[in-house]
């Protein structure tokens, strides 16, 4: 096995608050230790980074990101370079605020371009909000023209808030797209983004096309970027969540992105590596890769439970299996004798848990007395 020369996190999406005692400097505090207890374990030991992607603060106050601030630092070791970005969260607390925030708490400029262990690191923040206007694509285009002349054969590991419009889960509603076209010039770029809080789980987190996207999760809650559930974009159990990536690049240059639940404490079974060279025509992490996968099926005596809570009837039944990765979610539909549908309701089937829940419960609202078919 290779020797791993470089290992870093990213994460994003904190949303630290006024509160001392809020849960995400609890799991900010966890996920850090964590981190280096398994950087620890390794062969080849260290932390050498902890990246940032902005929404670290959830309205960019003063309080707010002192309050990150001492909980980061107090885990941070001397040998760890750290690099924030900051977006529409910060910017709440005002637009010309941010950055003066920025350099004066935590010594760092909105812009940055690292070189670590021989690798290139360049974290670009919009303005304001999330849109990255010319002066952002001018430096991006800029950098990362150095970066590729420097180390043409590299990784080059970008990050910027918001996703890249059309690349990962999650891009659909929360991308950006004006960053695109500057990143098409660099194959090897790996560009880690979030905003969104999908899961970083979820097999579409990674996208490959002209170059490589991945998505950084959140550490705060989930949101999903499908429209049809019963509950909206923001599951239940949203807050039963918390994830971020640690990434380790070995001395043959190749990357492995590996995602963590800090909830559980554990990694999700869903390593992804990137080897080199870095050309368009090598990756397979594309679009082509989800034709055609193993249907998911229910086991023979799996058992459909139908119960009244006030005006919703309940369709509790256990997860289906799948062979290779995790059901996303479930559809129910009732039929009238007739054939015609009454009812249909979605929902997802937790899959973004390190453990998912052995049953999912789908409710209907609103359905009167009578025969049905469910499907």
């Amino acid at each position: 096995m290779a020797k791993t020369v470089l290992r870093f996190v990213v994460m994003s999406d904190v949303h630290v608050t006024e509160n001392p005692d809020c849960k995400e400097l609890k799991r900010l505090e966890k996920g850090l230790d964590a981190a280096y207890a398994y950087a620890d374990s390794q062969p080849q030991t260290g932390l050498d980074a902890v990246v940032v992607v902005g929404d670290f603060a959830n309205r960019g106050t003063e309080r707010e990101m002192l309050n990150f601030k001492q909980v980061f630092y107090s885990r941070i070791r001397p040998e760890t370079k750290t690099i924030l970005s900051v977006a529409s969260h910060e910017y709440c607390s005002g637009v010309a605020e941010t950055p003066e925030r920025m350099r004066r708490i935590f010594g760092m400029e909105p812009n940055a371009h690292e070189i670590i262990k021989g690798y290139h690191f360049i974290s670009v923040s919009p303005e304001k909000g999330t849109d990255y206007e010319k002066p952002q694509q001018e430096y991006a285009f800029e950098e990362l023209k150095k970066a590729s002349d420097e180390s043409p054969e590299k990784a080059i590991f970008f990050f910027q808030h918001a996703h890249l419009s059309g690349t990962v889960y999650g891009s659909i509603f929360w991308g950006e797209k004006e960053l695109v076209p500057i990143l098409m010039n660099f194959p090897q770029v790996i560009d880690f983004s979030g905003h969104s809080h999908a899961p970083i789980n979820d097999p579409r987190n990674i996208h490959q096309e002209h170059f490589t996207s991945i998505g950084t999760g959140s550490i705060s809650y989930t949101e999903l970027d499908e429209f049809d559930k019963y509950y909206g974009t923001v599951p239940p159990d949203c807050e039963e969540f918390s994830q971020f990536l640690i990434v380790e690049a070995d001395e043959d240059g190749a990357v492995t992105l590996k995602a963590y639940d800090i909830i559980s404490g554990s990694f999700f079974p869903c390593d992804h590596t990137i080897k080199p060279p870095f050309l368009p025509e090598n990756f397979i992490y594309t679009e082509k890769r989800g034709k055609n996968p193993p249907l998911p099926y229910f086991e023979d005596g799996t058992e459909l439970t139908i119960s009244r809570e006030g005006d919703r009837t309940l369709f509790t039944f256990e997860q289906a299996k799948c062979e290779k990765e995790r059901v996303n979610d479930y559809v129910v539909t009732v039929y009238r004798p007739d054939g015609t549908i009454i009812r249909r309701a979605s929902a997802w089937s937790g899959y973004y848990k390190t453990v998912m829940p052995e049953t999912v419960t789908v409710p209907v609202r609103d359905l009167p007395e009578g025969e049905y078919t469910v499907r």
